[in-house]
């Protein structure tokens, strides 16, 4: 077996993966100076049918004594396949936790998904797909394991329990769904490269106007502009404040439809009251307030019940702890007028706390303003599938939900009121323009029973596996789409 480490400083002491592997050939790589014609021509120069690469980069990796041994094992009884990867163990000072990587599917096109330190390649596949691109500056695996993906089975070796090949040595990182923020804007055009050259060589990349039409009913007549729908279950402290943004809007020919999901007995209906005729905050010259109560707790069922309620020509979506802008329904609404093969308009936002204490929110300005910027339009509907949002707040014709199939009502696979905007965003894209807002047009606001970060990995994973289906759909519809248009 021939070993190839990538490592840096503290990957340059070589025993340790000769005694692991002592019948192999052990070559460590300076990362600091790694380019992809470098990594190319090492691969390409290994003899033998398998080589084990090591991503020694940033941790200290200890392998099993009898990780060699299942290594080539599986190799030997696998078919067909291209790259072997395996669960493995993390020490935190001591503090040992199991990580139980999910299987490959053709949907795993997120560039954060974790196949772990080390992989077993097969050599006969790898001379098939390189040299990597020269382009490539520090992406290697993520662009070695798509084009792997595309020759061969990625094949994953799962644990149970003391069943991992390897270990490694670093601190158990929080799960913290605006990391993507903190990445280069150079990396991020890196990794969209990379992933746009894999949707082009699997035939699921959509060009640049290509299947968009016109809107059928840009310039149809609506009883209002838009209809702003709040799913929301057991927010009392937070429904009023989200309404109120809402009735501030600079545009009034609008409604706010709240769906309840938890029942007559969910405390949120007494707040939504209050903007009932006859309650205490009811104003006859404000956008109207109704009231839909469900007992079943799913998102995707209370958005639809509100679609077919709206009399909007627009769904604006507002969640039921965050808040518009004054502004928000204006800015969407010049957005689709300006182009009739607009179909959704996607806002930009910026992320406030609420104090416990006082239940006063303040700008986060720790996180940067969230445009999602790296969507183009060009490009911006395949740079979807690498990344795990759209941003927000969302905006559609209505009409368009009643004639796309409305929202996913957690059928998909994994879903647990999760993605189901992100899934329609997909499907949307596919079919029109998509029309963004640059200015932060939406308040986040975080708090304690806030479901976007404190969350446990299993959460995190289950959240994946959801949206990984939906790009597994998305891309063979768009392969459907590019057969048809091919002939």
């Amino acid at each position: 077996m021939n070993v190839i480490v990538i490592g840096g400083e503290i990957s340059h002491d070589s025993d340790k993966y000769i005694d692991a592997f002592p019948q192999s050939r052990i070559d460590v790589l300076d990362s600091s100076n790694l380019s992809a014609k470098t990594l190319s021509n090492k691969l390409l120069g290994c003899e033998g049918e398998i080589v084990l690469l090591v991503d020694a980069r940033t941790e200290i990796i200890e392998f099993k004594q009898s990780a060699a041994e299942l290594f080539e094992l599986v190799a030997e009884t696998s078919e067909d396949w291209s790259l072997i990867y395996a669960d493995y163990e993390v020490d935190d000072q001591g503090q040992i936790t199991e990580e139980h990587l999910l299987d490959h599917h053709i949907g795993r096109v997120r560039d954060n998904t974790d196949y772990g330190k080390v992989w077993v390649l097969n050599l006969e596949k790898v001379r098939e797909i390189l040299p990597l691109s020269d382009t490539t500056q520090t992406a290697f695996f993520y662009e070695l394991k798509l084009r792997l993906s595309e020759v061969g089975e990625l094949v994953h070796i799962a644990n149970r329990y003391s069943g991992s090949a390897y270990r490694i040595y670093k601190p158990i990182a929080e799960q913290n769904v605006f990391d993507y923020l903190l990445a280069s804007k150079e990396s991020q055009l890196e990794l969209e490269a990379i992933a746009t050259d894999h949707l082009k060589r699997i035939d699921a990349y959509l060009a640049p106007g290509a299947f968009y039409s016109k809107v059928p009913y840009a310039h149809k007549e609506y009883a209002l502009i838009a209809s702003v729908i709040i799913p929301v279950n057991n927010r009392p402290d937070f429904i009023e404040a989200a309404i109120e943004s809402i009735l501030n809007q600079t545009v009034q020919d609008i409604e706010v439809i709240v769906v309840v999901n938890g029942g007559q007995n969910d405390p949120t209906v007494a707040s939504v009251n209050h903007y009932l005729a006859g309650g205490k905050k009811f104003d006859a010259s404000k956008p109207a307030v109704h009231l839909e109560v469900l007992d079943i707790n799913n998102i995707g069922l209370c958005l639809n019940v509100g679609l077919k309620k709206a009399r909007g020509r627009y769904y604006v979506q507002l969640d039921s702890d965050d808040q518009l802008t004054p502004d928000a329904v204006e800015k969407i609404d010049a957005v689709f007028r300006s182009d009739d093969t607009i179909g959704m308009v996607i806002g930009s936002y910026e992320v406030w706390e609420k104090d416990s204490a006082t239940g006063e929110i303040s700008r986060m300005d720790s996180i940067p303003k969230v445009t999602h910027s790296e969507w183009t339009e060009d490009n911006g509907r395949n740079n979807l599938l690498r990344i795990n949002g759209a941003g927000a707040p969302r905006s559609f014709y209505i009409d368009a939900a009643r004639d796309l199939g409305y929202l996913d009502m957690n059928t998909t696979p994994f879903a647990r009121n999760y993605g189901e905007d992100y899934e329609f965003v997909s499907r949307m894209s596919e079919h029109h323009r998509i029309g963004r807002v640059w200015d932060p047009i939406y308040k986040v606001v975080r708090h304690g029973g806030g479901t976007d970060h404190n969350i446990d990995r299993a959460t995190v994973d289950r959240n994946n596996n959801a949206k990984d289906v939906m790009r597994q759909q998305a891309i063979y519809r768009r392969q459907v789409l590019n057969e048809v248009e091919n002939g």
